[in-house]
């Protein structure tokens, strides 16, 4: 019913929705209704992340040990009204879930009771502002990424209009979230493809523990602190259009990891790529993790201790304003008829202006990281990730409201 209403363009407000979620929950009728949380171990399962504040949830969250990546084409005709409508439902929904609590139309409630810190980030990609009618609107640094040489990149891991990131430290969680809000967008949008990832699972390293990749690196080492005035400053967009404030922006790349080669490779070799030492991810000149690499630094023989073409060479910037924000997960899809691993990183980098931070970083690996010979990026896509809102808003008002 209500997807009916919405999309014969009725006047559906937060407060009636909300209300209509009220009078629903007292009648006990469709899906929906709340329950207590069933007992888990050590609470893991009912921990919960606001859905509400002045950012959206799952960027500085310390990331969930399983994600969904859940790109979406918009459908022909759907224009700035009906997109308000899909946002208007898809906050809604995805407030109530991250806080276990089931949606009205949740054919399954008893799955939601357990959140496991679920978050639902949303983003806008470049064809969005074209389709709504809102080509002004966009960020000027908000388009599909320029081909680089290293790139061979599959159109079915590649772009999107609307982007879901589903996090939580349970798969069922994410799978049913997944589901409750792709049911909620199918009169507006099909989706174009979905990259499922994961990190260690809860509990077994501390939240500020950096993780490794499937290649065995240390993956992260180095970013800005959430919550920290280098984070805020490297992140959160500032400046360009008003109603992106405070909100940032997502590039999201699929890198097929080829194991097979980087398994005949020494220790030796693999640290000489990277210029990290993989038992503890510390520079080849420090002896610490968080050391800051000393690139003058040469050897007996005069040569540089870490490489100018080494991975940790090519990705380093000088200034605050110019890091990213690294939140990777892995994925691990089934081998090839032959037994090859199909396995990778999805990388998601997160920064306030793709143009000014991402594309110099991606230029200078393209020309010459060592390690492109063991990693290939298949699958490229940018998203404009609005700010969050308040108790009784929705996701993207400040662009469609």
């Amino acid at each position: 019913m209500r997807r009916r209403v919405l999309l014969a363009g009725g006047a559906l407000t937060v407060g009636g929705a909300v209300a209509a979620g009220a009078a629903a929950a007292r009648s006990g009728g469709g899906g929906g209704t709340d329950a207590a949380a069933p007992a888990t171990v050590d609470g893991l399962g009912g921990q919960m992340v606001p859905f509400h504040g002045p950012h959206q949830a799952g960027i500085a969250t310390p990331a969930q040990a399983h994600a969904a990546f859940v790109a979406l084409d918009l459908a022909a005709g759907v224009d700035r009204a009906a997109l308000r409508r899909l946002m208007l439902v898809l906050s809604g929904d995805a407030a109530r879930l991250t806080q276990g609590r089931a949606p009205l139309a949740d054919g399954q409630p008893e799955l939601a009771y357990v959140p496991a810190r679920l978050t639902v980030t949303f983003g806008f990609g470049p064809r969005l502002f074209d389709a709504a009618g809102l080509a002004g609107q966009r960020p000027e640094t908000l388009r599909q990424l320029p081909a680089f040489p290293i790139d061979r990149l599959q159109p079915r891991w590649c772009g999107g209009d609307l982007l879901l990131q589903i996090c939580a430290d349970d798969p069922l969680t994410v799978a049913h979230a997944q589901r409750v809000l792709v049911k909620d967008s199918r009169p507006f949008a099909t989706v174009r493809w979905v990259q499922r990832g994961f990190r260690r699972a809860r509990g077994m390293q501390d939240d500020g523990v950096t993780q490794r990749n499937v290649l065995g690196q240390l993956d992260g080492t180095g970013n800005p602190a959430p919550g920290g005035a280098v984070f805020d400053g490297a992140v959160w967009t500032d400046t360009g259009p008003g109603w992106l404030h405070g909100g940032t922006t997502l590039v999201l790349r699929r890198i097929r990891a080829e194991l097979e080669a980087w398994d005949a490779v020494d220790t030796a070799g693999k640290e000489f790529a990277v210029g990290r030492r993989l038992s503890d991810g510390a520079p080849l000149t420090g002896r610490r993790e968080q050391d800051p690499p000393d690139f003058a630094a040469k050897n007996a023989l005069g040569l540089p201790v870490i490489s100018e073409r080494s991975h940790v060479a090519r990705a380093h910037v000088t200034g605050d304003r110019q890091r990213i924000f690294r939140r990777p997960y892995n994925y691990d899809e089934p081998p090839g008829a032959d037994g090859t691993a199909d396995c990778g990183l999805i990388f998601a980098a997160y920064q306030r202006d793709v143009g000014g931070q991402f594309l110099p970083i991606q230029r200078n690996l393209a020309e010459a990281d060592l390690l492109n010979e063991w990693v290939t990026p298949i699958g490229s896509a940018v998203f404009a990730i609005p700010p969050g809102c308040e108790p009784g808003g929705w996701i993207g008002r400040t662009l469609l409201g």
